[in-house]
């Protein structure tokens, strides 16, 4: 599998991100945020955490309109797999590729800390290698993760089985104390969590690097 890790200016979990992936085996291209295109065989897409463009404006909002954003957006309408992860999840909405926004902490305070989630969903390749109902450690770090959506919106997250995590203890306000969502073809997955930092024994927990095995797993040969 090969992996398109994006930087921005103000990224800071961008080597984590494609230090997962290695770990599990992907081979890693890092793409800057004024490339135009995506390197060629690209299986997914990467979106880390970190400040993109200082949060000005909306977190995530000029990340959006970056040059390499009309890419990754195309590449996501061709089926093409996209993980963002806390501000990549705030770039992913800003894209459009997700619903729903997210607002500044319920507490108004920066928050950073091991939590627990429990998996929704076993149906994607990114929560493969968790059982539905699984309750997992992962840590958080972001001041702008309490995530809102309309009545509708939330009713087809929930009907169609599209919010991946939900928190075992809301940290941060979020309606239905929602941590990650699918697309509705379940190939684009945003979530405020930080997986990339429970991937090693010292990181105090592994649970994250389910994800990165499942996904190397889903495009490894027949």
């Amino acid at each position: 599998m090969k992996a398109a890790v994006i930087t921005f200016p103000g990224s800071n979990c961008d080597r984590d991100l494609a230090t997962a992936f290695e770990g599990a085996g992907a081979r890693v291209e890092r793409v800057w945020h004024k490339d135009s295109a995506l390197p060629e065989g690209t299986d997914i897409v990467a979106i880390p955490g970190g400040f993109s463009f200082g949060d000005y404006l909306r977190c995530g909002a000029i990340a959006a309109r970056a040059p390499i954003a009309r890419a990754v957006v195309e590449f996501a309408g061709r089926g093409g797999y996209v993980l963002g992860i806390c501000n990549g999840f705030q770039v992913l909405l800003e894209m459009g590729l997700l619903p729903g926004a997210l607002l500044r902490n319920a507490n108004l305070r920066y928050i950073c800390k091991p939590v627990g989630l429990r998996v929704e969903s076993s149906d994607s390749a990114f929560t493969s290698g968790y059982h539905t109902g699984d309750t997992i450690t992962v840590p958080i770090a972001h001041h702008d993760g309490n995530y809102v959506a309309d009545d509708q919106t939330l009713a087809s997250l929930r009907d169609a089985g599209r919010i991946a995590f939900r928190y075992v203890e809301n940290p941060n306000g979020s309606v239905g104390d929602i941590a990650g969502i699918l697309s509705e073809n379940r190939r684009v997955l945003g979530m405020m969590p930080h997986p990339e930092r429970a991937f090693a024994p010292y990181h105090g927990s592994t649970d994250g690097r389910r994800m990165f095995d499942a996904l190397t797993g889903a495009f490894a040969p027949a």
